[in-house]
């Protein structure tokens, strides 16, 4: 906000709870409607001085907040430790893709061109875009920096000022990235943070999609949430990008390198306990090679016991909220009694629930098509590459998908035949870019973030002649 930080005008805060202890993390203000119409008017009118900077100028300021965030490392590892229960690992990633998604968001200002003349016989054209406004930007907890930095780099590179409703989980994480921008220069009103809590989420959402000033709505978070959000958008007729849930599968091939196999599915199923959109939740393998594929994935995993990420050499911290872990264990449960067969995972303490691996899941257990978003895998036996395909395609969402193979054609080939936005050939479907198109298929959501693919999302499309007098 304007003058820089502000309490919400009721005086009210809200706390955020440690995972990990159950202790106060953060207090954040109790942000209601009355503070989201002040934003978007103090982004109104701050939109005409920010969007008349050269993109030269803009992309000076944003690279400078990108220089500044190794400096405060520590206090995001601190806060994302105490809100969310991260790792250092973890932390250390998502600095690396934020500072990634920052420059690739200049990158992509500076080479587009603003105006292209046409030339015609009776007149001159041009074709011109223009910024397109106040964005409205919204995202997760689980990875605070890296979505919280790309929901705001892209917008403010192509000059519209941004309100970024932070996530109720993660208030002083997402707070904090204000501050970076503010050190590195950003003038007062092109960015506000509005916080909230949880139970005001509907009515802050509600109340900025409606305002007339927003023109663009950028969201990454659960399929439930984005369909909500792309309802009042269509509502008030505004454009909105949707990076939504994910249900990822890992093809594994019986002529793969299974030790690489198995190295990538550790990392892509139990990074941030699984709580990645992108997390490797169906591992779909041969049944000619999936006893020893099994084994050397059971090997690793099973020494991935939950705990607080404050102790020593402990890589996988709790899971978000209580909630979250009542939803795990009843998804473990019901796979159980279905027939499943346990490989690694004891019940859970809490939020703490250690890495686990089922066997055999079949499509009448629940965890078959619903998303895990926590660090349970489930394991497809399939008896070929076709049946493979066909497995992977059976569900609602599309977001990332994986193929491991020595048959560089042959995995080529099927990754052609998935309904993904991404695919990654023998590599994890945690993979990120912030300067390639990212975004799913189907329920995954539409538009995408990096590249010229989201040019589009984040200005508007003018054309103009001028004819002889």
């Amino acid at each position: 906000m304007k003058g820089g930080f502000k309490p919400a005008k009721s005086g009210d805060y809200f706390d955020r709870l440690d995972p990990s202890t159950g202790l106060i993390a953060s207090r954040a203000a109790c942000g209601r409607q009355v503070d989201a119409e002040h934003m978007a008017a103090v982004a109104t009118a701050h939109f005409s001085s920010w969007s008349s900077f050269t993109v030269e100028q803009r992309a000076e300021v944003l690279m400078r907040a990108k220089d500044l965030m190794p400096s405060y490392r520590n206090e995001f590892a601190d806060r994302m430790l105490r809100e969310i229960g991260a790792t250092q690992e973890w932390v250390d990633f998502n600095i690396e893709v934020g500072m990634d998604a920052i420059e690739a968001a200049v990158n992509l200002a500076l080479s587009y061109q603003a105006t292209t003349p046409t030339d015609t016989n009776s007149s001159s054209s041009f074709i011109i875009r223009q910024p397109a406004g106040v964005c409205l930007a919204i995202a997760p907890w689980n990875a605070p920096i890296a979505l919280g930095l790309r929901a705001i780099a892209f917008p403010l590179a192509f000059g519209n000022t941004v309100i970024f409703k932070a996530s109720e989980l993660s208030p002083a994480c997402h707070t904090l990235l204000a501050k970076v921008f503010q050190e590195a220069g950003l003038p007062d009103g092109v960015l506000g943070v509005m916080t909230n809590a949880p139970e005001h989420s509907e009515e802050i959402i509600t109340s900025l999609i409606a305002h007339p000033s927003v023109r663009r709505i950028n969201f990454t978070g659960s399929t439930r949430i984005g369909k909500i959000i792309a309802t009042l958008a269509a509502q008030h007729l505004k454009r909105c990008l949707l990076e939504l849930g994910g249900k990822s599968p890992m093809i594994v091939l019986k002529d793969a390198d299974l030790k690489l196999a198995a190295k990538e599915a550790l990392f892509g199923a139990f990074l941030n306990q699984g709580q990645i959109c992108m997390a490797t939740d169906r591992i779909i393998v041969e049944t000619d090679i999936a006893d020893q594929f099994i084994e050397l994935l059971k090997n690793e995993t099973q020494k991935l016991i939950a705990g607080d990420p404050r102790k020593p050499d402990v890589k996988l911290g709790p899971v978000a909220s209580p909630s979250i872990a009542s939803r795990l264990s009843a998804l473990i449960e019901d796979a159980l009694d279905k027939g499943a067969t346990l490989i690694t995972g004891t019940p859970r303490r809490g939020q703490f629930i250690d890495a686990t691996l089922l066997d055999h899941i079949t499509p009448m257990m629940r965890i078959y098509s619903e998303e895990c978003f926590g660090p349970i895998a489930g394991i497809y036996r399939v008896d070929s590459a076709e049946e493979a395909i066909t497995v992977a395609n059976n569900c609602e969402y599309g977001l990332a998908a994986a193929i491991f193979s020595r048959d560089l054609n042959l995995a080529r080939s099927i990754a052609n035949q998935l309904e993904s936005g991404m695919c990654h050939i023998n590599a994890a479907t945690v993979k990120d870019d912030p300067s390639m198109p990212f975004g799913g298929l189907k329920s995954s959501g539409y538009g995408r973030f990096g590249s010229a693919a989201c040019v589009d999302e984040f200005t508007e499309v003018r054309w103009i002649t001028v004819a002889p007098p």
